[in-house]
């Protein structure tokens, strides 16, 4: 298997691991009240949305190492820079520092994935 399928399916790995390290941290340090977001009561529909845009990364992993050349670096360059823009604009919202770190550092795993995807020629 290529090495660079395996470095951009590690990187939507870490990714996922820093975004459930800020969900572990934000429950443990009490910045969590179930069934709300921001004050505001959490619908199923939502739910649902929050689910399909946290598995987007983890079908990333595999479809990192199974997808061919082009569609594999197109895809890793699409959706890392959709996931960058989304965080970015989320992360003003973030009231904590370690929240806002952990979104930073996610910042800097889309870049390093859009980097190796748009240099894998």
């Amino acid at each position: 298997m290529e090495e660079r399928k395996i470095k951009l399916a590690a990187l939507w790995v870490v990714l996922m691991l820093t975004y459930l390290l800020g969900d572990v941290l934000r429950i443990f340090s009490g910045d969590f009240e179930a069934g709300e977001i921001g004050g505001m009561q959490i619908t199923q529909v939502m739910y649902l949305g929050m689910a399909v845009l946290m598995v987007i990364p983890i079908v990333m992993v595999f479809l990192s190492l199974t997808l061919n050349r082009p569609v594999n670096r197109w895809a890793n360059i699409v959706v890392a820079i959709f996931f960058f823009i989304f965080n970015l604009i989320g992360l003003p919202t973030y009231p904590s520092a370690y929240d806002k770190f952990l979104i930073v550092v996610g910042l800097v795993f889309n870049i390093l994935t859009v980097w190796y995807a748009w240099k894998w020629v």
